[in-house]
């Protein structure tokens, strides 16, 4: 029993190694695709402020932000093939069910996290940038200008990017745990408060700024795709028989 439980763990290390070795190379194809066209999605970043000027203050400063460029590109042409090598990996241990569940997911995955991105460079984005460039200098006064390096610039917007398209799988988590009945519709509604809460803690922690205003167009959102996991989670109870309780269970035992 021992050696098939051991046999048993290798198989999964090597299945795992597998998958990272394959993950690692979609991902460098991905680096090889946007090498030549990261000078365009450097114009692409800078669009959310106007007339701003980026700076870069050692020998490789602008080499390094062009390959963190490149890797955030070539991450996302390989997303798709990423969370398939995860599903994979996990569906053992998933029932038949389960996996029809998480296979039909998938598109939608990919679109929720699209549409996060694309929330965060339209909407976000603009005014919370905008804000520390031009107008939080002059609040603070003293003559102070701005001098934003390439490499801080890049990283603070590819991180919003990344968690905004993060934040929107919310709901599809939601459906997917209330369809395989680890939450409820009835737990979703009462923990309301507490998410309201997370919400503005999560806008604090995602936007760039401390003002009120940016955190909220981080928050609202973050509240109606909750309101709309809460919607899910009771379409994935539809056709489903009510849960026993395990008192009650018990009892009929």
């Amino acid at each position: 029993m021992a050696d098939e439980k051991k046999l048993s763990v290798l198989g999964h290390l090597q299945e795992l190694r597998g998958r990272l070795v394959k993950s690692l190379i979609a991902v460098a194809i991905g680096v090889g695709v946007c090498f030549p066209f990261a000078r365009y999605i450097f114009d692409f970043l800078q669009r959310p402020v106007p007339g701003i000027d980026l700076y870069y203050t050692n020998v490789t400063g602008l080499l390094g932000s062009y390959m963190r460029v490149c890797l955030y590109g070539g991450i996302a042409i390989a997303m798709p093939f990423l969370v398939f090598q995860f599903v994979m990996f996990v569906s053992p241990a998933l029932t038949r069910r389960e996996k029809s569940y998480v296979y039909s997911m998938l598109p939608g995955v990919v679109v929720l996290f699209l549409s996060g991105i694309v929330f965060c460079y339209f909407v976000l984005l603009p005014p919370a940038l905008r804000f520390l460039y031009y107008q939080f200098p002059g609040f603070v006064g003293g003559d102070i200008l701005p001098w934003w390096t390439v490499g801080d610039y890049v990283s603070v917007v590819t991180r919003l990017l990344f968690w905004m398209g993060v934040v929107f799988e919310i709901p599809l988590v939601m459906f997917f745990l209330s369809k395989i009945r680890v939450i409820s519709p009835e737990w979703v509604a009462k923990k309301w408060k507490y998410a309201f809460v997370m919400a503005f803690i999560l806008g604090a922690i995602i936007t760039p700024t401390f003002d009120p205003v940016n955190q909220s167009l981080v928050a609202a959102p973050i509240l109606v795709l909750y309101a709309l996991g809460y919607v899910l989670a009771r379409i994935a109870r539809i056709g489903q028989a009510p849960a026993v309780p395990a008192r009650a269970q018990a009892k009929a035992d």
